[in-house]
């Protein structure tokens, strides 16, 4: 199924992604090298460990950039409205076309986005009905990420066996208590920040309530559910197989038939 690529042309937002890459990058190349190979080669760890710290940073990397590029739900500029839906539609007043109700008006991206949670700047892309399920994996594996790289910190100094073969010229042996300090404050606000952040978009979908509409006096009047977590979760990840939920390499498809114009990321 062919992928719809978005791409939002805002410095402030290539300047955060590209913060949020930094970080990653950092993690990804230092830690292994620090910690990881080092006591592979030595024989302190199995090669499960590393095996798995490479799959969560790979899936990290992968959810990021599906995050930032997927279409969030753009509308297009003349939607085809069936006739039994046109009272579920309405105009916008900033762009002057019709859209479907729950839809919003991002003011960066300058279009109309269906069931749009929120803009993030941090993947320089709004949040919407086609791309939540992506940002939802992106909050996941940096949390799994950032728990990983915090535990191989801890265990670096208090529970690994020291290394017998250092290389005392190399910059990582010299510098290596700042840069696993530096790889552990990192951990620490990204852990934080995603849990926290998590934990709100995931109260949203199992109450079937944007950010936006939270913000709205009366949102959950008007918009909140009480359906089973396991039918909010596949309706926003398009597919009721629980093990696709985790993928971030492939196209969502809508479960039903609603009052959103449909489109496949």
């Amino acid at each position: 199924m062919k992928l719809r690529l978005h791409f939002v042309v805002d410095p402030m937002g290539w300047l955060c992604i590209s913060m949020v890459f930094g970080i990653w990058l950092y993690n990804t190349f230092f830690i292994p090298k620090l910690v990881l190979l080092p006591h592979y080669k030595e024989g302190h760890i199995p090669w499960a460990m590393v095996v798995c710290y490479y799959i969560a940073s790979a899936l990290c990397l992968a959810a990021l950039v599906r995050a930032s590029t997927a279409d969030p739900g753009r509308l297009p500029v003349d939607p085809h409205i069936p006739h039994s839906e046109r009272e579920h539609w309405e105009l916008c007043n900033k762009c002057n076309l019709m859209r479907p109700k729950r839809s919003h008006h991002c003011s960066r991206c300058g279009h109309c986005v269906r069931r749009m949670d929120h803009h993030c700047p941090w993947i320089n892309n709004c949040v919407g009905e086609d791309n939540h399920w992506l940002f939802l994996q992106l909050c996941f594996y940096t949390q799994v990420l950032s728990l990983f790289t915090l535990l191989l910190d801890f265990c670096q100094y208090y529970y690994f066996q020291p290394l017998t073969e250092l290389d005392q010229e190399k910059f990582t042996t010299q510098h290596e208590l700042a840069l696993l300090r530096v790889s552990a404050l990192m951990g620490v606000v990204m852990f934080g920040g995603m849990t926290t952040l998590f934990y709100t978009q995931m109260t949203g979908v199992l109450s079937d309530t944007t950010t936006i509409e939270k913000m709205s006096q009366f949102s959950n009047e008007v918009y909140g559910s009480n359906r089973s977590w396991q039918w909010a979760l596949a309706e926003v990840c398009g597919t009721h197989w629980k093990l696709l939920w985790f993928l971030p390499l492939r196209s969502r498809q809508a479960l039903q038939a609603s009052h959103h114009f449909r489109s496949h990321v």
